[in-house]
């Protein structure tokens, strides 16, 4: 999952970073909401974290213009504003969440997670395809009885896969949501990680769910046996 944060404090902006990608998300930091603006039209973002007390653009701008141009992407202000009045303008404006700081990182992951949980989706923390669990709070993967260990890169990939169970993903949707470069640089690669974690969801000999679908890219679905 690719998330963007919006957030000028030279410190809390690189902690909040560091922190969500040891969490397995994809992060884009930016410091302005003129810069958001700019990231978000060029790059499908799952979530945005975004300040409101922001040089030039405030947050509250940003996350009117993002909705008045029709852009459904989560957004969760995180900010030192904290009266009622706040929180009621901020989700009045089209916001899905609103925390205060100071905050627990812990309860930041938590609400993220809940964002990230779309329509159609199960409305817990473990992910299921066929006899394999993902779980979204611990990190763990398991195919039946046995325990995966995945490298991070890994555990986004299959994550991201089971977040859109036999849809067709193109190498482009995969690398936006998964890496930071283009699918050209990275086609390479993904065909490397899509290895790479089959051998470990196959490792005891299982029916392979990750199908290379030919001159489209990849998909998770049951194996034709």
């Amino acid at each position: 999952m690719r998330l963007l944060v919006v957030e000028d404090h030279p410190k809390l902006g690189p902690q909040l970073k560091k922190g969500l990608e040891r969490c397995h998300y994809l992060v884009d930091l930016v410091k302005s909401g003129e810069e958001a603006l700019a990231h978000e039209r060029d790059v499908p973002y799952d979530l945005i974290i975004l300040d409101i007390l922001l040089p030039g653009l405030s947050g509250r701008e940003v996350c009117r213009k993002l909705r008045e141009m029709h852009q459904t992407v989560p957004i969760l202000f995180l900010t030192a504003l904290g009266s009622v009045e706040d929180r009621i303008e901020g989700l009045d404006l089209g916001a899905d969440d609103y925390l205060t700081k100071p905050f627990d990182f812990r309860e930041l992951e938590a609400r993220v997670r809940a964002l990230l949980r779309r329509e159609g989706t199960p409305k817990t923390s473990t992910l299921h395809f066929a006899n394999i669990t993902l779980d979204t709070r611990t990190h763990e993967v398991q195919r039946g009885e046995r325990t995966i260990v995945l490298s991070s890169k890994e555990y986004a990939l299959l994550h991201f896969f089971m977040r859109n169970p036999r849809q067709v993903l193109s190498r482009t949707t995969i690398a936006e949501h998964v890496w930071d470069y283009d699918a050209e640089q990275l086609s390479n690669v993904i065909e490397v990680y899509v290895r790479y974690l089959r051998n470990k969801l196959c490792a005891a000999g299982e029916p392979n769910v990750i199908q290379t679908i030919r001159g489209s890219g990849y998909q998770l679905k049951e194996s034709a046996l």
